[in-house]
């Protein structure tokens, strides 16, 4: 039996999901780009109209990870998806199947939803992380590329 809970989101969580979301960026080289707060991921999550769900692995009673994710839609499927914007599990806690058991949550969501994917990103340089995801039956899909626009881009193009 795990030692370890997996369950929904509560308002309470947002201040250790910001914790751990710091740590993630950490990890990816990308903590230059974490401004985010805990008052507007709370927002995001149970605010009047909620942009994307989170579910919090606990370890003895302390949130150790989090996936943080949205529904998508498949035009030519015409079917919802689950896009995955971020897992994280803390190192010390990493090989007791806290991600794995976090992946099969949400492949289970998705099939309850009835979606026809079920998808996200890795940074093409976390081998571990594609090594896991390919044991899963995860496909990283190269012919896709990512196309960003952020706030200065969009707000231009939106004025054009």
């Amino acid at each position: 039996m795990p030692d370890f809970v997996l369950r929904p989101a509560r308002p309470a969580d947002c201040g250790e999901i910001d914790r751990l979301i710091h740590e993630l960026a950490v990890y990816e080289k990308l903590a230059h780009q974490k401004v985010g707060t805990p008052e507007e991921l709370q927002r995001a999550l149970f605010g009047e109209r909620p942009a994307c769900e989170a579910i919090v692995a606990e370890r003895g009673g302390r949130a150790v990870g989090f996936a943080l994710f949205f529904t998508t839609f498949s035009t030519f499927l015409c079917r919802p998806g689950i896009y995955l914007e971020d897992v994280f599990v803390e190192p010390a806690h990493r090989g007791l199947g806290i991600g794995k058991a976090i992946l099969r949550h949400l492949a289970a969501l998705a099939v309850e939803r009835g979606c026809g994917r079920f998808e996200w990103r890795v940074l093409d340089w976390n081998e571990p992380s594609i090594r896991f995801y390919e044991s899963l039956g995860g496909k990283v899909l190269p012919e896709w590329e990512l196309v960003r626009m952020t706030a200065p881009e969009f707000e231009a193009l939106a004025k054009a």
